[in-house]
C-alpha cells in the first residue's frame, strides 16, 4: 500500500477510485460513513450448542450496547478516515512515461496542521499549537493541557507558518459526524494555495546571532559575568553549526577519488558480486557524527549524499527516499523516563544528537533552525548525576531512543492487549488441518502472549454461519452461539465474547482442545468471511486490538463474496497480467473502519487453490496488519508448510506488539515527502496511522527537494513512533538520521546506497504494476538503469562511450534490477500463480530492507567444504562464513553441495558426484542415490560437518521473521527447476542472462 500526495483538488478527483496505489485518494472514498445498524441481541446467554441465536424484534439491550461502545473510546472523526492526504499523486504519475523519473515532483502540500481554535495573534497562536500537541510552551508535561482531539494534534505536526495561513478560517468541529457522501469532483482544475515548506517561517540564523545576549529566564538566570562570551559555548557544545563548517573540506571532489567512484566496465568485469554481504555505505561525515548516527538497520536513505538542489537530483536520475524499520527488535535501547520531553516549539522535532547548543540555555533545531529554550529539568543529567550539561543527556547522545510518554500523549487511557481469532471451519479448512496446529500453538504460547493482567481474548469461527464463543468466567464449559443471519450480523452476548485471558484461562484451554475436532464431520463448503469480519469489527470497536483471520478459500457467501478471476492458461503469459488489483472495495472499507477503531487485521491464507489474495490482502494493507501465505497447505500432505506455519505462529504470537500507534517522519526544511509505502492508513500529510505495529514491519517513503539546500551542509530525518505497549505504557520511539549535502554530480553518485535504491524502486514498481500494467513497471525498471548509467557516463568525459561504465557504487544496480525482473512479482513468461505473484508484491511493500534483499537477490554458498576459518561466534556456537557465489550454474559443480538462501525458502542442491562423506555426515544417507527426493530436514548427526552445516543454516534462519522452508534438491531431479529459476545470471526461455541484459542496457544508452 502506498500513499501518494498531490493537491487537495487532485485528491477530490481521485478519491472514489478504489486503487491499491493511492491510499489517500481511495481511502477518502472508503471513509467510515454511518455506523452499521446493530441488530437486537438475544436475551438469553445460555444458548445450547445446536440452537441458532435469532435476534428478537425489540430489546432494550441494543441502545446500551451501542452507546457503551461509543463511549468506551473516541469515535473516529470524519477527517480521521475521510480526510485526503494533503497532496495526491496518481500512481501512474509516479513512474513517468520513459521510466521512473524521480526528481521532478512538485509537492503542493496543503496545511495538515490542526487549525487554531480561533483567530489570534501570532504569539497566542503559537501557544495554542503547543497546547493542541498536548504539551505546554516549554515542552514539559502539564496537567493543564487540554485533551487533544486527534492523533495528529497529539503527536504535534503543526508548523506555525501553516497555522498562520489558516488562522482566519473558522475552527472545525472537533468531532464532526462522518459524511457518507464523497466530496463532489471539481469540473475544472482549481488553483490550490501551495503551503510553505517545513520551517519556512524561521530563516537561517545570521552569523552574529550566536553572540547575542542570552534571553531572560524567569528563574535561575545566570549572571552576566559567567556568560560574557558565547563563542566558547559554541565550541564546548558541538552541534550542527560547528560540524557543518568543519565538513567544508570533506568534499569528495577535493580529495583522492573514493572507491565508490571508481569506474567499472560492467561488460568486462564479470565477477562484480562481493564474496561477503553488501553493507550499507557509511555517510561521508566527520567521525563524531558517524558515531552518533542512526543504525542503517533502522533507517537508511537511497542517497547518503543528498543533492543540493532538485535540478541536481533530476540530473543524477536516481531515486531519493528512505527505508525504515522503526520497531525492530533491539538489544540495546535507551529508555528515558522524564517529565520533560524536549521538542522544537516550531516543527515539534524531538531533541537529538544533531541539534546545536548555542549556549547552556538555548538549542537550535536541526530541522527548521528555530532557537528553543532548554527546560530547567533538562539541565540535569540522570546518568552522570550532574547539572548544567544538557549536551550530555542520553537524548542528545543517542540517535535511537524511547521515551515513556505521559498522559499528554494519550487520547484515552492506554488500551489493554486484545486478541481476536477469526477461524475458517468450512470443509476445506478442516480438510487442510490447520486448526490442530493453530490450537496447539496457542496452548503452548498462551502465557507468552504480550500483555498484562488486562489482556483479553476471543474466538469466532465461521462457515456459512458465524459461531461465537461465550467464555465468561464461572461457566462450566465454553458455549457456542450460532448466528445464521449473515446479512445483518449482530453480537449475541457483547459482554462475554472477549474475556480476560487470566480469569477465563481454563475455559479458553478447554475450547482450544475441543476446536480441532468440533467440525470434523462438517459438510459446509461455503465461507462467509465478510460477515465474520463485520462481526469482528463490532466486537473489537470498543477497545481496538488485533484480529487474526485464518482463511482457506474464496469467500462465497454474504458481503465480500468473491469469484475466481484467475485463468490458469495465462500464468506464463508474456503480455498482460490481469487482476492484480482488488475485485471489490469491501475489504478496504472494512480495513479503514477497523483502523479508525485502532484495530488491525492480520491475514493467514492457507489455500490449496486460487483465493483472490489481491482482494483479501486489502483487509491487512489498510489496517496496518500483516499477511501470511501458505500455498498448497495441508498438514499431512505438505509437512514442510505445516512446520513453517507452526514456527511462524510461535514468532507471531510471542513477538513484541504496539497498539494504537501513529508514526510521523520529519525532515530538514527544504525536503519533503510525497509517497509512503507499507501497510498503514495515512491520516494527514505525514502522519501514518498504525493500529498495530510489529518488529517485522518495514516502510518506505519517497522524497523530493523543494528548496535549495545551499545554506546547509547537513540534512536530518527523524521518525517518531508513538504507541501503546502490551503492558499499557504509552511510548515514543525516535530515530534520527544525519546526512551530508553535496553540490556535485560525482558526489551524488559516490553516495548511492544501491540496496536501498533497489528496494525503493521495487515498491514503486508494485504501484506501477497495479495502477497501469506489469509491462509498464518492467519497462520503468529497465529505464531506471538506462537513465542512471547514461547520466553517469555523461559526467565521465575521458572514457569511451562504446563501453558500459558504472561507478563502483552502482555496479550492482543492473544485476539487482535483473533479479527484480525475474522475481515472482514481476516476472513474465514463467508459470506464476496469480496469488503467488500478488503475495510477492505484498512482501515487497512491507518487508524491511534486510529481508527484502534476500527475496530479490538470493545468496548462494558452497557448503560441502565448510571450515572454521573466518567463522563467527554466536551464543557459544561457531558459525562458518562461506563466501557468497554468483547466481549462475557455472558456479555449481557436480562434486559439491550448495545452499541458496532465498529469504523465505532454503535450497540445498546436491551434485550427482558429491563426496559420499558429506552426504553421509550431513544428510545421513550412504550415497547420492539413497537421498530421498523430498527431504526437508537436516538430521542432527554427531559429526563435525553436520554441526557446521546445521550451525550455519540455523544462524541464517534465526535472523528473520518468516521461517524458511528447507528443500534438499538432488541434481537431475524434477524439483531442481525451482532452484535453477533463482540463478538469475543465467538465461531462461523468457528472460535475459546477466550479460545479455548488460548488452541490452548498453544498446539503449547508445540509441
Amino acid at each position: 500500500m502506498s500513499a501518494p500526495a498531490g493537491s487537495p483538488q487532485r485528491a477530490a478527483s481521485t478519491r472514489i477510485q478504489p486503487k491499491l496505489g493511492g491510499v489517500a485518494a481511495s481511502g477518502a472514498a472508503a471513509g467510515p460513513g454511518p455506523a452499521p445498524h446493530q441488530q437486537n441481541v438475544a436475551d438469553s446467554l445460555s444458548c445450547p450448542v445446536t440452537q441458532n441465536v435469532q435476534p428478537p424484534k425489540s430489546s432494550p439491550v441494543v441502545s446500551t450496547a451501542v452507546s457503551g461502545a461509543s463511549s468506551a473510546r473516541l469515535p473516529p472523526t470524519a477527517n480521521h478516515l475521510v480526510e485526503p492526504v494533503a497532496s495526491v499523486t496518481q500512481p501512474s504519475e509516479l513512474l513517468q512515461q520513459k521510466g521512473m523519473q524521480y526528481g521532478e515532483y512538485v509537492n503542493n502540500q496543503a496545511s495538515s496542521a490542526p487549525t487554531p481554535l480561533s483567530s489570534t495573534s501570532d504569539d497566542e497562536e503559537e501557544e495554542e499549537e503547543d497546547e493542541e500537541a498536548g504539551i505546554d510552551s516549554s515542552s514539559t508535561t502539564s496537567s493543564a493541557s487540554p485533551l487533544p482531539n486527534s492523533y495528529d494534534a497529539l503527536e504535534g505536526g503543526g508548523y506555525p507558518d501553516m497555522l498562520s495561513s489558516s488562522a482566519s478560517s473558522p475552527a472545525p468541529d472537533p468531532a464532526p459526524e462522518p459524511d457518507p457522501t464523497p466530496a463532489p469532483v471539481p469540473t475544472a482544475p482549481q488553483p490550490s494555495k501551495v503551503a510553505k515548506p517545513f520551517g519556512y517561517g524561521y530563516p537561517t540564523l545570521q552569523p552574529g546571532y550566536q553572540n547575542a545576549a542570552a534571553p531572560l529566564h524567569s528563574g535561575g538566570q545566570p549572571g552576566s559575568a559567567a556568560y560574557s562570551g558565547f563563542q566558547q559555548y559554541a565550541q564546548q557544545y558541538p552541534g550542527m553549526n560547528q560540524l557543518s563548517s568543519s565538513l567544508g573540506g570533506l568534499s569528495l571532489q577535493s580529495s583522492v577519488q573514493p572507491e565508490s567512484l571508481r569506474p567499472v566496465n560492467l561488460t568486462q568485469e564479470r565477477n562484480i558480486l562481493p564474496m561477503t554481504p553488501v553493507l550499507a555505505p557509511v555517510p561521508n561525515l566527520n567521525l563524531d557524527l558517524k558515531k552518533l548516527n542512526c543504525s542503517p538497520d533502522s533507517f537508511r536513505c537511497t542517497l547518503t549524499n543528498i543533492p543540493q538542489t532538485q535540478a541536481l537530483l533530476t540530473k543524477a536520475k536516481l531515486p531519493l527516499g528512505l527505508l525504515l524499520h522503526p520497531f525492530r527488535d533491539l538489544t540495546q535501547l535507551p529508555v528515558i523516563t522524564s517529565n520533560t520531553i524536549v521538542r522544537c516549539r516550531s516543527c515539534r522535532t524531538y531533541i537529538n544528537p544533531f541539534v546545536s547548543f548555542i549556549d547552556q540555555r538555548r538549542w537550535k533545531c536541526n530541522l527548521c533552525y528555530r532557537v528553543n529554550d532548554v527546560p530547567e529539568e533538562f539541565m540535569y543529567n540522570p546518568l552522570t548525576r550532574s547539572y548544567g550539561e544538557p549536551h550530555k543527556r542520553p537524548e542528545v547522545q543517542n540517535s535511537t531512543v524511547e521515551f515513556i510518554a505521559s498522559s499528554d500523549y494519550m487520547l484515552r487511557p492506554p488500551q489493554p492487549a486484545v486478541y481476536l481469532f477469526v477461524l475458517d471451519v468450512s470443509h476445506n479448512a478442516v480438510e487442510a488441518g490447520y486448526l490442530t496446529i493453530l490450537c496447539q500453538s496457542l496452548l503452548e504460547n498462551l502465557d507468552k502472549l504480550p500483555g498484562d493482567s488486562r489482556t483479553r481474548i476471543g474466538f469466532v469461527t465461521f462457515d456459512s454461519t458465524i459461531h461465537f464463543y461465550n467464555l465468561q468466567e464461572g461457566l462450566s464449559q465454553p458455549q457456542m452461539l450460532i448466528v445464521s443471519d449473515i446479512d445483518d450480523v449482530f453480537l449475541p452476548t457483547p459482554d462475554s465474547l472477549l474475556v480476560n485471558l487470566h480469569e477465563s484461562k481454563e475455559l479458553i484451554k478447554d475450547l482450544l482442545n475441543a476446536l480441532p475436532n468440533m467440525f470434523t464431520n462438517t459438510r459446509e463448503t461455503h465461507s462467509a468471511l465478510g460477515p465474520a469480519l463485520q462481526a469482528a469489527f463490532k466486537l473489537m470497536s470498543p477497545t481496538g486490538g488485533r484480529v487474526s483471520v485464518f482463511q482457506t478459500q474464496l469467500p462465497s457467501l454474504g458481503a465480500g463474496l468473491l469469484q475466481s478471476r484467475e485463468d490458469p492458461n495465462q500464468r506464463s503469459s508474456t503480455k498482460v497480467v490481469q487482476h492484480l488489483g482488488p475485485a471489490t472495495d469491501f475489504y478496504k472499507k472494512l480495513a479503514l473502519d477497523c483502523s479508525g477503531q485502532q484495530t488491525a487485521v492480520d491475514l493467514f491464507l492457507l489455500s490449496s487453490q486460487y483465493s483472490d489474495l489481491s482482494s483479501l490482502a486489502c483487509m491487512s494493507k489498510y489496517s496496518a496488519g500483516c499477511i501470511y501465505y501458505y500455498p498448497s497447505f495441508h498438514s499431512t500432505h505438505n509437512p514442510s508448510q505445516a512446520e513453517k506455519l507452526q514456527k511462524e505462529l510461535k514468532r507471531y504470537l510471542t513477538r513484541k506488539i504496539g497498539f494504537e500507534a501513529v508514526m510521523r517522519i520529519r525532515c530538514t526544511k527544504g525536503l519533503s515527502m510525497h509517497t509512503f509505502h507499507g501497510n498503514f492508513f495515512v491520516r494527514s500529510t505525514d502522519l501514518l496511522s498504525l493500529a498495530n505495529i510489529n518488529p517485522d514491519a518495514g516502510f518506505a517513503v519517497q522524497l523530493s527537494i523543494e528548496e535549495s539546500l545551499t545554506d546547509t551542509s547537513l540534512v536530518c530525518f527523524q521518525t517518531a513512533l508513538l504507541y501503546t505497549s502490551s503492558k499499557g505504557e504509552r511510548r515514543i520511539r525516535v530515530h534520527t538520521l544525519c546526512l551530508p549535502v553535496v553540490s556535485s554530480l560525482a558526489d551524488v553518485y559516490a553516495g548511492v546506497d544501491v540496496q536501498a535504491a533497489i528496494c525503493l524502486l521495487a515498491n514503486m514498481a508494485v504501484d506501477r504494476s497495479i495502477s497501469t500494467s506489469l509491462s509498464d513497471a518492467r519497462d520503468a525498471l529497465v529505464n531506471a538503469v538506462v537513465d542512471s548509467l547514461s547520466a553517469y557516463s555523461s559526467t565521465v568525459s575521458h572514457l569511451q562511450h562504446s563501453v558500459l561504465i558504472a561507478p563502483s557504487s552502482l555496479k550492482l544496480f543492473p544485476l539487482y534490477v535483473l533479479a527484480l525482473l525475474k522475481q515472482k512479482a514481476f516476472r513474465t513468461g514463467t508459470s506464476t500463480r496469480l496469488d503467488d505473484r500478488v503475495y510477492a508484491m505484498c512482501q515487497i511493500k512491507c518487508q524491511p530492507l534486510v529481508h527484502l534483499m534476500k527475496m530479490i537477490h538470493p545468496n548462494l554458498y558452497r557448503i560441502d567444504r565448510l571450515i572454521d576459518e573466518g567463522a563467527i561466534h554466536v551464543n557459544d556456537r561457531v558459525v562458518p562464513q562461506p563466501p557468497i557465489q554468483k547466481l549462475s550454474a557455472e558456479k555449481l559443480t557436480r562434486e559439491g553441495a550448495f545452499l541458496m538462501d532465498c529469504g523465505c525458502v532454503f535450497y540445498i542442491w546436491v551434485g550427482k558426484s558429491c563426496d559420499n562423506t558429506f552426504i553421509e555426515d550431513v544428510l545421513g544417507y550412504p550415497n547420492f542415490a539413497s537421498v530421498p527426493q523430498k527431504m526437508t530436514h537436516l538430521p542432527e548427526l554427531d559429526t563435525l560437518s553436520s554441526e557446521r552445516t546445521r550451525s550455519f543454516v540455523t544462524w541464517l534462519r534465526d535472523s528473520r521473521p518468516l521461517s524458511p522452508v528447507l528443500h534438499v534438491v538432488k541434481d537431475e531431479s524434477p524439483a531442481k527447476t525451482e532452484f535453477f529459476q533463482h540463478l538469475i545470471e543465467d538465461r531462461t526461455e523468457a528472460a535475459f542472462s546477466y550479460y545479455e541484459f548488460l548488452l541490452h542496457i548498453q544498446q539503449q544508452i547508445c540509441k
